[in-house]
């Protein structure tokens, strides 16, 4: 049910549309939601929008990581993907978080008080979003 209440809560502060998502009600009544459509009929589609951040930002951190980068992020999110891939290419070694596959995680995320993706730490720092010049700035400290 948290999950179902999760995903309301991102079309409600939606940002960017993410694919298709199939809504559908079975013989006994409960609700379902997935990305492959199913072969019964009453399938609805459903558009989901969720946040990125599009700006960086900075805050300070409510957990202190030392030198080691962590990332909070999600598989669809296209500015996770610019981390990932600049992180790797610059040999940064770093711990990822994905919000969707793990509650722990996604509790972590939530005492931030956070609202998108991806959220960096380093140190007691905080970027909210992506850029190489965002990251260098709290990373090169």
């Amino acid at each position: 049910m948290k999950f179902v209440f999760l995903i309301l809560l991102l079309i409600a502060t939606s940002g960017n549309v993410l694919g298709e998502i199939y809504k559908w009600v079975d013989d006994e009544g409960n609700v379902h939601f997935s990305d492959q459509k199913p072969e019964s009929s009453g399938v609805e589609e459903v558009r989901l929008e969720v946040n990125t951040y599009t700006n960086v930002s900075y805050d300070t951190s409510v957990f202190d990581t030392g030198r080691q980068v962590v990332m909070y992020s999600t598989s669809w999110c296209g500015y996770c993907k610019m981390a990932r891939k600049y992180f790797r290419s610059n040999g940064i070694a770093y711990t990822e978080h994905d919000i969707e596959k793990s509650q722990a995680a996604k509790r972590e995320y939530d005492r931030m008080g956070a609202r998108g993706v991806p959220v960096i730490l380093v140190g007691d720092k905080r970027m909210n979003g992506f850029s190489e010049s965002g990251f260098r700035r709290i990373y090169d400290q």
